[in-house]
């Protein structure tokens, strides 16, 4: 398994460019699955989540071309859907959360789909109630095959129809997996407390050209008439939001002077924000972020003088694969901050790495934690650690490019699962970061 080997106590300098987004990656690689002509996308992040869900697609007969880097066309004119029930499939699947988005285009182009428990990061329960009742909703009935654990979705005859549903979350991929099915469904689909963050905004837009009818995009009221079919399109995915907010927590830990090419500024929402909240001075300079050397970041209190609090919340709220970076940076500001992670009870259990590296954080907890900054006054320590999934792993190695001394990452296949070569693109601009396989 391979390792970080981190030297810390190096400032950066030089610019970077994001990766295209993950998330969004992962939906509209489902969506071409609702037509039989060619899609291309560009600006794919080929990282490890992506190329399995690319591969799984292949599977299935989906005609793929590696155009060039980031870039892949997509042919699904024959596709075997009984071939999603296979062992090697299934047990590819299921180590990926983002495949359970093929079940809804599949379902309205062929009525019929099947899907193993998904698997990913294991940061507390990750339920699939919203897309099970709003696929039903539509016409979808579910059974579990317990033998060899995957979910069989079929549609009668009747077809998918078209109906009015208040989701009992907005879930990102519940909300994506259902207009991926409503498109082609008979009649009008009103989808109510939909996620409207702006991936979903890129699908909608991505289904429309191709064809469907939706309304309300980028609102939590969505309206889809539904169509018989799709054509093909071309597509360019938005930056990964979540590495942007990386970047800037980076830069401030390593007290780095670092630009951020390319962000799509617009579409970041508050997570800009936010980081002004803890202090982090930056300039939007056209569609770059430039982040200057600061020795020191404060992070502002409530009007009333009470301690400031950082919360995840659904868009255009703070996203909460961010809640990690957070509580990173506020270890080295001045004052203290406390970090509620209201969505998953298992993602703050990697804090127990940050107080062996000298940090000073109380769990309150599973779903809070209070950060005590050090003002860079005590500096982290280097330390061996493992990176429990995405998002921690990634705030663990800013925590170890900040610290004293060597630090010993494991598990970095985590970090590779969301991040395209992330020590080669740091090492450009001034990390010391040694990759041992």
């Amino acid at each position: 398994m391979a390792t970080f080997e981190v030297t810390g106590g190096y400032s950066l300098h030089g610019e970077i460019t994001p990766q295209g987004a993950k998330n969004e990656a992962l939906q509209v690689i489902c969506a071409v699955l609702a037509t039989k002509e060619w899609v291309e996308i560009d600006n794919i992040p080929e990282i490890v989540d992506v190329l399995q869900l690319i591969s799984l697609l292949e599977d299935m007969g989906v005609q793929i071309e590696h155009v060039s880097h980031g870039k892949f066309r997509f042919k699904a004119e024959n596709i075997d859907v009984e071939a999603m029930k296979q062992k090697d499939f299934l047990s590819k699947a299921s180590k990926l959360r983002g495949s359970v988005m093929m079940t809804g285009p599949l379902l309205a182009r062929f009525g019929k789909a099947y899907m193993p428990k998904p698997g990913g990061d294991k940061i507390g329960r990750r339920r699939l109630d919203t897309h099970f009742i709003g696929l039903h909703k539509l016409g979808a009935e579910f059974d579990f095959e317990s033998s060899n654990s995957y979910y069989s979705a079929m549609v009668s005859e009747k077809g998918l129809n078209g109906c009015y549903m208040l989701l009992d979350e907005a879930s990102v991929t519940g909300t994506a997996n259902i207009i991926m099915a409503a498109v082609m469904s008979k009649g009008t689909t009103t989808i109510y407390n939909a996620a409207c963050e702006p991936y979903v905004q890129q699908l909608c837009h991505m289904l429309v050209r191709m064809g469907a009818r939706i309304s309300g995009i980028a609102s939590n009221l969505l309206t889809i008439e539904g169509v018989d079919n799709l054509s093909g399109t071309t597509h360019r995915l938005l930056p990964d939001m979540i590495e942007v907010g990386s970047m800037i927590g980076m830069a401030a830990m390593t007290a780095s002077e670092i630009t951020i090419k390319d962000v799509a500024y617009d579409k970041l929402g508050i997570i800009p924000d936010q980081f002004a909240r803890l202090g982090i001075h930056f300039e939007q300079r056209g569609d770059d972020i430039y982040i200057p050397h600061q020795e020191h970041y404060q992070i502002e209190s409530f009007m009333d003088g009470s301690i400031m609090t950082i919360a995840d919340a659904t868009w255009p709220g703070l996203t909460p694969d961010l809640l990690s970076i957070f509580l990173v940076v506020a270890t080295q500001a001045a004052g203290a901050v406390l970090i509620h992670q209201k969505m998953f009870e298992s993602r703050l259990f990697f804090v127990d790495k940050l107080i062996d590296m000298g940090a000073q954080i109380i769990l309150c907890d599973p779903h809070r934690a209070t950060v005590i900054g050090n003002d860079h006054k005590i500096q982290l320590r280097g330390t061996r650690m493992t990176s429990p999934d995405i998002r921690a792993g990634v705030a663990l190695l800013i925590a170890a490019m900040s610290a004293k001394g060597k630090s010993i990452i494991q598990n970095i296949d985590q970090i590779d699962r969301g991040y395209e070569n992330i020590d080669q693109r740091l090492n450009a601009i001034g990390a010391h970061i040694k990759r041992i396989d």
